[in-house]
């Protein structure tokens, strides 16, 4: 696994805009996930779920308070 890269918000708002990259909220709660996502972000449980299907280079911006 490579270094961790971190981004600034405009630029992983950039990047999930032109998708390039998957937006997903950290937070393991639904509860919390319907409280605090941002526009266009998976919840932690969808991402779980979509995780066989997606590409090995696909790139996953995780977010949380």
């Amino acid at each position: 696994m490579g270094e961790v890269e971190r981004v600034s918000a405009e630029e992983g708002r950039k990047r999930v805009e032109e998708g390039a990259a998957l937006l997903v909220c950290a937070y393991d709660s639904e509860e919390k996930f319907q409280k605090m996502h941002l526009h266009g972000a998976l919840s932690l449980k969808e991402f779980r779920a979509r995780v066989p299907s997606l590409p090995r280079d696909q790139e996953i911006i995780f977010y949380c308070g």
